[in-house]
């Protein structure tokens, strides 16, 4: 089962503020570790893990709001938080973890049933039927059992001692002995494997020493927490015949924040339209630059050519006014020309004339 939430943790600082862990709703699911057999609380956030909670009998999922729930997870020392669309989906997700819960309290009691059977020596001959072989799981237990397990509201379980190990040894020894040499090849690797599981355990038992005193402190955290909760539950119990206002108020609350988260998408497609419009009025404005040096340039240009006009109109005033003189003097050579030739002619007829007389 897959369902969208905003994933919450608790501030490990102040224990009281909720730290969002991602920024859009993602997939929660419950799975079934078969290697394990336990069940998982799992959410991704693309290939990030931020929710990796495994289900225990003692976990309690608490309903905070109408779409709010939350549970804590000693294993990870943390407080999960779920926000949810609707109440209809916090009720599916509730109702889902209250069944796994069940399924993982009876894993474990089966689990201890196992182990409890496996425990006790066997009472058959050596030449009688042999029964199965035992697992690691059967002389270990489970995970749960294996790991101590720290609530907000109990306390911390009594430190392993050190005569687990010999005797866990002590028992594998007699089961060993107690085999025919047929099937000694077998239990030699069964031995194998359980002196790795006892070796694995009893790190296990050192590293839950180490952390106990850590553990007791976040105890001591947790119930300074909940007398402080406590008192606070106290006084609102106080004032509990407000409890209907507080209530419609909640209501009128929640509901002003959806308006709010409405306006606020509208805003927001409002700045981004304004974004648009912004950035269309830079090219605009970019064009203009450009236009305007480009003006200023034709501008220029057209000064430099009025400039060359007018120095060709001087200059072809001044060419006119040099052909108007020649052409003045021209005439004036055309005119003492006519008077040269009339004379040439008048002194060309006399000549004739004294030819003629003579």
């Amino acid at each position: 089962m897959g369902v969208l939430a905003h994933v919450f943790q608790i501030d490990p600082n102040t224990k009281k503020n909720w730290v969002p862990t991602s920024k859009h709703a993602v997939t929660v699911s419950y799975f079934y570790d078969s290697t394990r057999n336990v069940y998982r609380i799992i959410s991704l956030d693309g290939s990030k893990a931020i929710i990796n909670s495994t289900i225990t009998p003692n976990m309690t999922f608490t309903k905070t709001s109408q779409k709010f729930g939350q549970w804590a997870d000693s294993r990870a020392n943390t407080v999960y938080g779920l926000g949810f669309s609707s109440e209809h989906h916090l009720s599916k997700f509730a109702e889902k973890f209250q069944e796994f819960k069940e399924a993982a309290r009876l894993a474990k009691e089966k689990s201890q049933e196992k182990m409890e059977l496996t425990s006790t020596p066997s009472q058959e001959s050596a030449g009688g039927d042999l029964q199965s072989p035992l697992t690691p799981e059967s002389i270990n237990g489970t995970d749960d059992e294996r790991t101590p397990d720290v609530t907000q509201n109990s306390e911390p379980r009594a430190e392993p001692t050190q005569n687990a190990l010999p005797f866990s040894h002590s028992v594998i020894d007699r089961i060993f002995f107690s085999f025919s040499s047929a099937i000694s090849k077998h239990w030699e690797a069964e031995l194998a494997t359980l002196k790795g599981n006892n070796a694995k355990l009893t790190a296990a038992l050192l590293e839950s020493t180490a952390n106990v005193k850590q553990w007791k402190q976040q105890l001591a955290a947790y119930q300074e927490e909940a007398e402080r909760l406590h008192k606070r539950v106290t006084e609102l119990e106080c004032v509990s015949s407000q409890a209907n206002a507080v209530h419609t108020h909640k209501t009128e609350l929640n509901q002003t924040i959806q308006e709010l988260e409405e306006t606020l998408k509208v805003k927001e497609e409002e700045i981004e339209r304004l974004k648009q419009e912004i950035d269309n009025a830079r090219e605009l404005q970019e064009q203009r630059d450009s236009l305007t040096q480009k003006l200023q340039e034709v501008e220029i240009r057209n000064k430099d050519l009025e400039g060359q006009l007018s120095d060709l109109e001087q200059r072809l005033e001044k060419s006119q006014n040099e052909q108007e003189a020649f052409r003045n003097n021209l005439k004036t050579l055309l005119e003492i020309l006519d008077g040269k030739i009339f004379e040439l002619t008048e002194l060309r007829d006399n000549l004739a004339k004294l030819l003629e007389c003579s």
